[in-house]
Parts: structure tokens; C-alpha cells; sequence
């Protein structure tokens, strides 16, 4: 329809196509962020003298439950506040849609 009212290619990009991509994109994005807090804190488990992936194990080893149910929390934290950070850009940037939470 952009076409046919004389737009160019590149307005058709800017204008419909890049809008009607961008929820998808985010989803995406949230999806790979996810991903990539657990494989973070997974190869910290595994590999790391420091960090809190190194936290927990290390807590577990040692039998400090507190501490290690402390480092739990904040890498729930940090992954909850990835994903409203995710959130709030794409209701800037997608005002027609609503994003599920």
C-alpha cells in the first residue's frame, strides 16, 4: 500500500516494514537475554574463582544456606530487572502493542 502511494523503498523499510518487525525483535531479545544470564551464571558454577555463580557453589560447599540463598535472590533480581528493562524499551518503541509482561 506504501508503494502504491509512492513511497520508496527505503520509507517502506523505515515506515512498515522495521515497525511490524520490532515486537518480534524484542521478543527475541528477551528471550536471548535469559538465556544468556543462565549460561553466565552456569560457566561461573563451573569455571570462575569469582562472581556469584561462584558465590552460590561455593556457599553450598561450605554449608552457608543464608549466603547462598542471597546470591539466588539477586541473580533473580538481576534477571527480573533485565526483562522490565526489555520491557520498558518496547513499549517505548512499540506504543501501538502491548507487550506481555
Amino acid at each position: 500500500m506504501a508503494r502504491v502511494y509512492g513511497a520508496t523503498r527505503l520509507t517502506v523499510f523505515r515506515r512498515v516494514v522495521l515497525p511490524g518487525a520490532v515486537p518480534s525483535i524484542f521478543v527475541g531479545l528477551r528471550l536471548s537475554a535469559t538465556t544468556a544470564l543462565l549460561l553466565l551464571i552456569a560457566s561461573e558454577m563451573i569455571g570462575a574463582n569469582k562472581g556469584i555463580g561462584f558465590q552460590v557453589m561455593n556457599a553450598q560447599y561450605n554449608f552457608q544456606i543464608p549466603l547462598m540463598f542471597a546470591a539466588i535472590v539477586i541473580l533473580a533480581g538481576l534477571g527480573l530487572i533485565a526483562n522490565q528493562a526489555l520491557v520498558i524499551l518496547q513499549r517505548r518503541l512499540c506504543r501501538w502493542s502491548n507487550p506481555v509482561n
